[in-house]
């Protein structure tokens, strides 16, 4: 069997579902299209950008306006077979030149929230574009100002129609996000999510990575823990398994399918769900545990004034960075306890279990031994 019907590509090619792009991904296509025509004055239409992993899709757009200083593009996000609440939404890019030295400033329009909370990768005040998408709208101005003699010293303002709306069905609120959506996406790309299909995927994955003569597999809750398994032990794609929030698929089926090693690699809050007990880690089935995270802290000498903290924290960011700066090693114990966790669902399978955890950089935050 060759290497490349396996691992997270074969995944996504197997479950059959059509992949979306993210707000991300459609807010760099605005932004693009927008600064372009505000240097030649001509929107270009299709636009094409180039995503995080290479792919170059192209956007139609839906709005087209040019105006003195500023031109604004927009384009409908589709986000393909996965039930996103932002389907179907029109992302707007409003861009305006700046003097030379200012650089690329981000701005949040109508229907984009705004960070009142620490706690997120964003500080406080700050619109809520999320630092990839930030990282591809900077990208892509730098290429066109490039390709126009231009500076790209640009205001970008991002709006969504009807944003605040949306949010209102989203975690935003909760976390602290006011006023309107979050920009976000790591890799452009909507990975569509039907629990059937894809956990389908997931026991193909193990199939093919055990019909190979791979001992040791990972399971990854998405592509940026993909790159930190790679990284830490070198591992082959096809013995990366695409879980996603199905960490109890992976366990259970590697109970009954076992491999000598499975590592477990995701985000911090997610694996502190996982810790917690929690096997599906999706956020509308589970939700992060303070209370449970400020019992973990307590155990590895956080005194009470820092366990309260804890207990009262914003996200798990937070309370990860709370205990980081009293030197209590939270990160660490997320992870041996959702090794725990872990071996306790796969009931005695000879399989040795480690996990480790990332921030949203991909940083290794918190890891286990193996046992």
């Amino acid at each position: 069997m060759s290497e490349a019907r396996g691992g997270r590509s074969a995944q996504l090619k197997h479950t059959g579902l059509r992949p979306g792009w993210t707000t991300g991904a459609c807010a760099t296509a605005a932004t693009t299209a927008a600064y372009t025509a505000l240097l030649t004055g001509d929107f270009p239409d299709p636009v094409t950008v180039v995503l995080p992993k290479g792919q170059s899709p192209a956007f139609a757009l839906a709005v087209e306006e040019l105006a003195g200083d500023r031109a604004t593009a927009g384009v409908v996000k589709d986000a393909g077979d996965d039930p996103d609440v932002t389907h179907g939404a029109l992302v707007r890019a409003t861009v305006r030149r700046l003097p030379p030295g200012s650089g690329v400033v981000f701005r949040a329009g109508p229907g984009v929230g705004t960070v009142t909370r620490p706690g997120l990768p964003l500080d406080v005040g700050e619109p809520a574009i999320n630092p990839m998408p930030r990282q591809m709208m900077r990208d892509h101005i730098a290429r066109v100002a490039a390709d126009h003699g231009d500076t790209g010293d640009v205001e970008i303002t991002v709006s969504v129609d009807h944003g605040e709306e949306i949010a209102r069905s989203t975690w935003n609120p909760r976390l602290g996000i006011l006023g309107g959506l979050s920009i976000l996406g790591t890799t452009g790309i909507v990975v569509p999510y039907s629990c059937s299909a894809w956990i389908d995927s997931i026991r193909r994955g193990v199939d093919v990575a055990r019909a190979a003569g791979h001992t040791h597999v990972a399971g990854c809750t998405g592509s940026t823990s993909e790159k930190t398994v790679v990284a830490e032990y070198g591992l082959p794609e096809i013995a990366l398994l695409d879980m996603g929030d199905f960490a109890g698929a992976v366990l259970k089926y590697v109970r009954r399918h076992p491999v000598d090693r499975l590592t477990v690699c995701g985000g911090f809050a997610k694996l502190s769900k996982l810790a917690a007990g929690h096997l599906d880690l999706h956020s509308a089935r589970s939700q992060v545990d303070k209370r449970f995270l400020a019992e973990l802290a307590r155990q590895g000498g956080a005194d009470a004034s820092l366990t309260a903290e804890v207990a009262d924290a914003n996200t798990g960011l937070a309370a990860l960075q709370l205990c980081a700066a009293a030197g209590v090693p939270l990160g660490d114990l997320v992870a041996v306890a959702a090794r725990d966790q872990a071996l306790s669902v796969l009931r005695g399978a000879p399989v040795a279990v480690d996990v480790i955890c990332i921030d949203r950089a991909g940083t290794v935050v918190g890891r286990s031994d193996v046992r």
